[in-house]
């Protein structure tokens, strides 16, 4: 059966016609889906028991199951949830003040490798479906009170985002959209590892989002142990890509950098990626690591942390240190579901043995 959240508004109005319903009952379904809340086809109480059970037979509802959900005490909530094929992805709910941020996931695993990351030790299994993107939105949407909206989406879970773009925009088009989710496109934040190519069909697309480059090295050389991806792709060419995007889209970028211990978080560090950003109209995401079990990387130390910022700010750059939530229930991407991978497994976590080409030394 087809997902619910696969087909748009113009093919829900199809298949009503077909059934000699009225148009606008496609338009009922959707108010349900997300507007009201509906848990299932039953609770659609404006829509004839005849109709609900055609719809209960065409389409599918949920195609996810919740495996777990965590609850952190900073008001953090992750779920991970069970694919129909069985694989998992991973979503999460947070609170900032008066915020309803989520984070949501684009691919089962990741192909990118960034050696620091839980999401991308196992690869890349496959793309999710727009509706597997949208289901997770709203998942996470009915864990919050009646009367409380979400207000902000990040795309930067598990998956590289503009590896599955077509499927990506047809489900952010559901967020922003009125009759959808309304989330205003400023709101919407896509984070890429950067893909120069698919970055330029982004700058192309009608709505514009907010775009968040990860870089993690100010230099090519130490990038790409860092991400292994970089090897064919240089930085100048994602800077480049990001530029245009801002030319084309008028939407001041951001750029990621996980700050990871004795690593990359040394003065010459930020003093490098100082010049390369002074400049550009960006913001600065410096992110301290979160720690995954298994790996060797660690969280920098809050002198490194300081005086790393302290040098980007004095050369003009606007910088954002974004602080971890959640990290008391693994809600780093991928942790969770790596976790319950190797709990139906062996039951133990890999060793440093068993991931050490993964560690950059």
């Amino acid at each position: 059966m087809q997902h619910v959240l696969d087909p748009t508004l113009a093919d829900l109005k199809t298949w009503m016609t077909d059934r000699g319903q009225p148009a606008y009952r496609a338009a009922q379904v959707r108010r349900w889906l997300f507007e009201r809340r509906a848990a299932d086809w039953s609770g659609m109480s404006d829509l004839s028991k005849p109709i609900r059970a055609q719809l209960a037979e065409s389409y599918q509802f949920w195609t996810t199951e919740i495996a777990k959900h965590s609850r952190a005490a900073d008001g953090t909530e992750k779920l991970l949830l069970t694919l129909a094929d069985g694989e998992q992805v991973e979503c999460v709910l947070l609170r900032d003040g008066i915020r309803r941020s989520i984070c949501i996931s684009t691919q089962v695993g990741c192909g990118m490798g960034c050696v620091f990351c839980a999401s991308g030790l196992d690869g890349v299994v496959r793309n999710l479906t727009a509706g597997e993107i949208v289901e997770q939105m709203l998942r996470l949407d009915r864990l919050l009170p009646e009367g409380d909206r979400l207000s902000h989406v990040v795309v930067m879970g598990m998956g590289e985002p503009l590896a599955n773009l077509p499927n990506l925009l047809a489900a952010l088009g559901e967020a922003s959209a009125k009759n959808g989710l309304g989330i205003s496109s400023r709101r919407i934040t896509i984070s890429t590892v950067g893909l120069p190519p698919a970055m330029r069909r982004l700058s192309e697309h009608t709505t514009h989002y907010q775009l968040a480059v990860s870089l993690h090295a100010p230099d090519d050389k130490l990038r790409q142990k860092l991400v292994p991806v970089a090897k064919q792709i240089k930085l100048d060419d994602v800077l480049a890509a990001a530029d245009n995007y801002f030319d084309k889209s008028g939407r001041r970028l951001t750029f990621e950098y996980v700050l990871l211990g004795g690593l990359n978080d040394r003065a010459d560090h930020a003093a490098r990626l100082a010049e390369l950003l002074v400049g550009r109209p960006a913001m600065l995401n410096v992110i301290p690591y979160n720690p995954v079990s298994g790996l060797p990387y660690r969280t920098p130390t809050p002198a490194a942390t300081s005086t790393f910022c302290t040098i980007l700010r004095r050369a003009g750059i606007n910088v954002n240190v974004r602080f971890r939530k959640g990290d008391k229930i693994d809600a780093a991407c991928g942790q969770l579901r790596r976790l319950s991978t190797e709990s139906e497994g062996t039951g133990k976590r890999p060793s440093l043995v068993q991931i050490k080409d993964a560690a950059v030394t």
